[in-house]
């Protein structure tokens, strides 16, 4: 990306001032950065930690797998997810609250002693797996984030503070030696009317 500018002392100062702009966010960016860094990582592991945890549920009620045959299905669903947002590091991320669960009555004389529990163990079921699901796209939602604010430290990093500098030394050379063309200039200048005013006087 070249940076435009022009060779005065307005487009030094303009200049000057995008730079310290730029040298005051780096470090706020870059802590930002590290922030989202660490917390893609955590959310990544509680989900991670969440499908383990679902997968020992699924495992430890296998002795239950041919009683699941006689369960009714339509029993109990899900009617609705309570999702809040919670800003991390900046960045606004999805929060699981309550599930609501719409549970239709059942004759517990009829039906087999079980069912309460099946019930139960459903609704602890989908708590693992939709809470997974949240911190799954929590961490993508920070992924992405990270990137984007990545890609802004390396464009000051790498870019725009080392074009600014060098922007600032053309500048500040040019208008140096155009001083230094101005001074010669004058002093020949000076000298061209001292040597005449000699030749005036001798004459």
């Amino acid at each position: 990306m070249a940076i435009k500018f022009q060779y005065n002392k307005t487009s030094l100062n303009e200049i000057g001032k995008q730079l310290k702009v730029r040298q005051r966010a780096l470090p706020t960016l870059q802590n930002k950065e590290s922030a989202l860094r660490l917390e893609v990582r955590k959310a990544k592991a509680e989900s991670e930690d969440l499908d383990r945890r679902l997968e020992e549920t699924l495992r430890r009620y296998d002795y239950l797998a041919a009683l699941w045959n006689e369960f009714d299905p339509g029993l109990i669903a899900i009617t609705d997810v309570d999702l809040s947002v919670v800003k991390v590091a900046g960045v606004k991320t999805p929060a699981l609250g309550e599930i609501h669960y719409e549970i239709n009555p059942f004759n517990a004389f009829v039906k087999p002693a079980w069912y309460a529990d099946g019930v139960a163990i459903l609704q602890q079921l989908s708590r693992l797996g939709i809470e997974s699901e949240v911190y799954r796209e929590k961490a993508r939602i920070l992924d992405y984030q990270r990137k984007k604010t990545t890609q802004k430290v390396n464009l000051y990093e790498k870019v725009q503070i080392p074009g600014y500098q060098e922007a600032i030394r053309k500048i500040k050379r040019y208008m140096e030696d155009e001083e230094n063309l101005s001074k010669a200039s004058q002093k020949i200048v000076k000298s061209r009317h001292a040597a005449e005013e000699e030749e005036a006087s001798e004459a």
